[in-house]
């Protein structure tokens, strides 16, 4: 079969494959699912999964928060009224369960037979001053209003929709869309009003997702074309690395379609990364093939000597590339793990398509005309460059060391810290509306206690609701939630609607015989809606729930511990037991697991790389050799990290392993070439010399366009993605810089073997 023939056979195989993928992209959607982000095959998930099924979700709610106009109070009239409207609008919702309101929430008052429920705000005496007063006297000494419906200055409000559990993203829209046309309608401004909780940080993630996702393709393929322009100044240098690098992203994409796993915060960069990791073989291929086609040599020619010499280090570096990614399979969250397994097999995709869709096109397509000697252009260049660093290796030397030693001890500095909306810049909209409910409310982030009583107790046992009772007072006082309620809040609202609704009457029965006469009344009452997710029908289990200001996790992995000691030494467990659950606390066991995967991914890349080296010189001291100019820009961005204060969180952890798989490419590059002079040229610093004519050129452009393509995320309103960007953008910049200059001046200084050619010849004769 003729070259032409295999070529044309080639581009078929390789159409019906598109096809294929083709009809996987058709089953692509995008995707944000707050449970994601759970660590899956936890122990303490199974334990929240199966508590949830008890009581319910502990995000499954819509906060709206409404202010009043300026210069008037909750206690108007007029706002009142539209606030009361706007309930029972909300009360009609599909997927709205209940809707907990300052114009709804009532008093209750047990006389006779009968239980009347006295609202706490009256709208229809409200322009009445005296009456007015009574109900704010009133609203702001009764426990659990203040902070959780009614702002501490008087001033907003906040009505707490309560959904159907897991609601997805579709009917999530719908209903915030709803309530945002009522309240439109109703004339409220939207700079007074604020809406948080789970559905709206799902709603605007996946809308900025699309947005984002086109922008950063964009920018990333015109950065990537204007580059390639430079370097090779054809049409066919810009359109066939882009043809790679466009199969790979759909087959990566046609990958996550046809599993199912949606496009979310993190495989949004796929196509991105792509854009900028997968034309790096195409790069070193091209880059060859100029260099032999410059020289006068055929096509076909030109094609075996680029293939046989660019093809084995290009596998090794897509090998080791491709590994960055998959060792973020370890990972215990689901779009981390997603994103690290789909970009790791469209890699090596973009290097199977490198040494097949390229040449065959190249084979197909009329030779590019060139001048002879046109791919030698850059060699002067790099013997200047390589004669200025070896004249001052030790300056090189010294100004490396002393990066290593800076950056080791700023690194040390970083610290674990992540919370709810880490991903939101503090500037963002949704960031400020979860912050009003921090500065005017009680908070968005939950807190949940399961209460296991013991010895065949109930949660209404008047010794369990004594102990509960004291967790709730260290809670409020000590740990800092600004919202409780608990088994103890119904037995305490009992009590206070059998004695006319005073105030004073809001504690707990004295003795078993007084708690025995609530009995009747507890049951009607803990069967509320506001009181129901409180416990289990049978009373055997309980759930103690609030909210707080989110503080960060490694404030709250203090409050804890204190709240763990707290709890040996000051309840019973043979009366209740209680164990800490809920979605904040899965979300905070991320981070005990950061140091772990992140130090995992760069050990499996490290070794890799060791026997690379191993297997390509024979050599122990050549491993320091290659990974030293590899982890040095590591290093620089730790330090980098400390010194500006940027914790460590699960967007920023993956960096790392990824830009050191990404970094390491070049050298592999280097090395592979620089096996293949060894047998070439007479020394090792001729080799060297040639090694680096051959190389220095594609390792520019390639770090050029990976530099500029991550440059492209610092655009992102996600400060996960702006890191990502911002950070191996740094590392893989200070990386290039290293392997122009530390690389050469380590191998001259450590490989003293004799060049291959020779020694084949001494073990021939």
């Amino acid at each position: 079969m003729s070259v032409r023939s295999l070529s044309y056979l080639t581009l078929l195989l390789l159409a019906l494959l598109g096809a294929a993928c083709a009809t996987s992209l058709l089953r692509l959607r995008f995707n944000y699912n707050f449970n994601d982000f759970y660590p899956t095959g936890d122990p303490d998930l199974a334990y929240y999964e199966q508590y949830s099924a008890r009581f319910g979700n502990d995000n499954d709610y819509v906060l709206v928060g409404l202010e009043a106009p300026a210069g008037r109070t909750l206690f108007d009239a007029d706002f009142a009224q539209r606030v009361d409207t706007f309930t029972r609008f909300a009360q009609r919702q599909p997927n709205v369960v209940h809707v907990l309101s300052p114009t709804t929430a009532a008093n209750p008052v047990v006389e006779g037979l009968g239980v009347f429920n006295v609202p706490y705000l009256h709208l229809d005496r409200l322009a009445d001053p005296a009456s007015r007063a009574q109900d704010s006297s009133l609203i702001f000494r009764t426990p659990g209003l203040v902070g959780n419906l009614f702002a501490r200055n008087a001033r907003a409000v906040t009505v707490l929709l309560q959904t159907t559990p897991d609601l997805k993203k579709p009917p999530g829209d719908s209903l915030m869309a709803s309530l945002r046309q009522e309240l439109s309608r109703l004339g409220i401004p939207d700079e007074h009003l604020h809406l948080g909780g789970k559905l709206v940080a799902q709603s605007v993630f996946v809308d900025r997702l699309k947005v984002e996702m086109a922008v950063f393709v964009s920018l990333s393929v015109l950065l990537v074309m204007g580059l390639l322009w430079l370097t090779f100044r054809t049409w066919w240098g810009v359109l066939l690395p882009l043809t790679v690098v466009a199969g790979a992203t759909v087959g990566g994409l046609a990958l996550v379609g046809w599993s199912g796993a949606g496009i979310d915060l993190m495989t949004a960069l796929l196509p991105v990364m792509m854009c900028v990791v997968g034309i790096a073989d195409s790069v070193h291929f091209l880059t060859r093939y100029v260099t032999e086609t410059g020289e006068g040599t055929a096509t076909v020619p030109a094609l075996r000597i680029s293939m046989r010499e660019s093809m084995f280090g290009s596998g090794l570096s897509a090998l080791t590339t491709s590994l960055g990614f998959f060792t973020l399979t370890t990972s215990h969250i689901r779009p981390i793990h997603n994103f690290g397994l789909y970009t790791g097999l469209a890699v090596l995709l973009a290097y199977a398509l490198t040494f097949t869709l390229l040449p065959a096109l190249l084979v197909l397509l009329p030779r590019p005309q060139q001048r002879f000697g046109a791919g030698r252009s850059w060699d002067g260049f790099f013997r200047r460059l390589l004669h200025h660093v070896l004249r001052r290796r030790h300056w090189v030397v010294g100004a490396a060391a002393l990066l290593l030693i800076g950056g080791l001890t700023a690194a040390s500095q970083v610290r674990i810290e992540s919370r709810l909306l880490d991903d939101l810049a503090d500037d963002d909209p949704v960031q400020l509306d979860f912050r009003f409910f921090e500065q005017r409310f009680a908070g968005v982030r939950p807190f949940e206690l399961n209460l296991q009583p013991q010895g065949n107790r109930s949660v209404y046992d008047l010794a369990v609701l004594r102990q509960t009772e004291a967790i709730e007072q260290y809670l409020t006082r000590t740990y800092g939630l600004h919202f409780v309620a608990s088994p103890v809040t119904v037995v305490k609202s009992v009590r206070k609607a059998l004695n006319g609704g005073a105030l004073d009457e809001y504690r707990l029965p004295a003795t078993e015989a007084e708690l025995a006469r609530l009995q009747r009344q507890l049951r009607r009452v803990s069967k509320r809606p506001e009181f129901r997710a409180l416990a289990t029908p049978d009373g055997l289990e309980g759930r103690l729930t609030g909210r707080m200001p989110d503080p960060g996790s490694s404030t709250v992995a203090r409050l804890n511990a204190g709240l763990h000691r707290f709890l040996r030494a000051r309840t019973d467990s043979t009366v209740l037991r209680t164990r800490l659950t809920g979605s904040a606390l899965l979300i905070d066991k991320n981070n005990q697991n950061l140091t772990r995967d992140m130090l995992l991914g760069i050990g499996v890349d490290v070794l890799m790389v060791t026997v690379i080296v191993l297997l390509l010189f024979r050599s122990l001291r050549m491993v320091p050799v290659v990974l030293v100019p590899n982890l040095l820009p590591i290093v620089v961005v730790g330090g980098v990290m400390g010194v500006c204060g940027v914790p460590m969180k699960v967007s920023t952890s993956i960096i790392f392993t990824i830009a050191f798989g990404i970094a390491v490419d070049d050298t592999i590059h280097f090395i592979s070439k620089l096996r293949l002079m060894l047998g070439k040229e007479p020394t090792v610093q001729r080799a060297v010399s040639h090694t680096y004519r051959l190389a220095g050129k594609a390792v520019i452009v390639t770090s050029l366009i990976l530099v500029g393509g991550f440059s492209t995320l610092l655009f992102s309103s996600f400060d996960g993605t702006f890191y990502v960007g911002l950070l191996i953008g740094l590392t893989l910049l200070v990386g290039v810089v290293a392997e122009l200059t530390l690389l050469p001046i380590l191998i001259l200084a450590v490989y003293k073997k004799p060049r291959v050619g020779r020694a084949r010849q001494v073990r021939a004769a």
